[in-house]
């Protein structure tokens, strides 16, 4: 396995200096979200490759990490291509720019960090998957995995979609989303990615409790980001600036992150 792992690593290294030198040449690392989800999904397919006979429970898990992964890099690639480029990564790069230390920059701020903690948080689906190398039944655990996944799924994908359509309306300008799955939490896509990469160890943890110790640093560490660091915290920061009383309301009666009941009012 850890031959494995280093031939993963070393294909993600690969393509995230490709992919720095197109942010170099366009002047923007903001497509790097898009790769976010779409190196899980190619590390999950290199995992199964290198398996010689694959189990079902590495089908299972490289089909829900190859669904997660795609389908997020095609909703971020997609707004990126709309929107141009992402006022964070212009914040982060900013004096760096006015040096002209973009090049450097882009690589060790935003490429390198990106690519250890891709690896950290999709080594659940790494580590499955190479488990699985024996014909054998998917495990109720796994199963339990997969509900939790599904869970996760649906809050994402039909969040995002929500939140797209909201956007798209002219209508909205200035108004704050709080209808559908937005009426519930004020985050139903950062609540499915938590639920999802849970539902991605629990399957990994269905292979052996041992490799379930070994990679439990990855969701930990993605439920810390999602509701302490890049994820809840920082949009709502820029969310209160914006929007000011209507999202003071807003926080008021929704949920931050776990889906209930709005408060009366809401």
């Amino acid at each position: 396995m850890t031959h494995a792992l280093l031939a993963n690593a070393a294909l993600l290294i690969a393509l995230v200096l490709a992919l720095w030198l197109v942010s170099v040449r366009i002047g923007d690392v903001s497509f790097i979200d898009a790769f976010w989800g779409a190196g899980m999904g190619v590390l999950a397919i290199a995992s199964y490759l290198q398996v010689s006979r694959p189990g079902a429970s590495a089908v299972l898990i490289l089909a829900m990490t190859a669904a997660w992964g795609f389908r997020l890099a095609i909703y971020l690639f997609r707004r990126w291509r709309r929107e141009g480029e992402d006022k964070r990564y212009r914040m982060i790069l900013k004096k760096d720019r006015e040096r002209g230390n973009f090049a450097l920059a882009a690589l060790v701020k935003v490429w390198v960090m990106q690519a250890v903690l891709l690896f950290l948080v999709s080594s659940p689906a790494q580590v499955g998957i190479l488990a699985s190398g024996e014909p054998a039944p998917v495990a109720p655990l796994a199963w339990l995995g997969l509900a939790v996944f599904l869970l996760g799924v649906f809050f994402e994908w039909v969040g995002d979609w929500q939140l797209s359509r909201f956007k798209s309306d002219p209508a909205n300008q200035g108004q704050v989303l709080d209808r559908g799955l937005w009426r519930y939490t004020r985050h139903p896509n950062y609540f499915g990615d938590f639920c999802a990469w849970w539902g991605i160890w629990l399957a990994c943890a269905a292979t052996g409790w041992d490799y379930a110790l070994y990679t439990v640093a990855g969701p930990i560490f993605l439920s810390f980001t999602l509701t302490k660091w890049s994820g809840v915290a920082l949009l709502e920061r820029g969310m209160d600036r914006s929007k000011g009383d209507r999202y003071a309301d807003y926080k008021r009666r929704t949920p931050a992150f776990i889906p209930w009941f709005p408060k009366p009012g809401g």
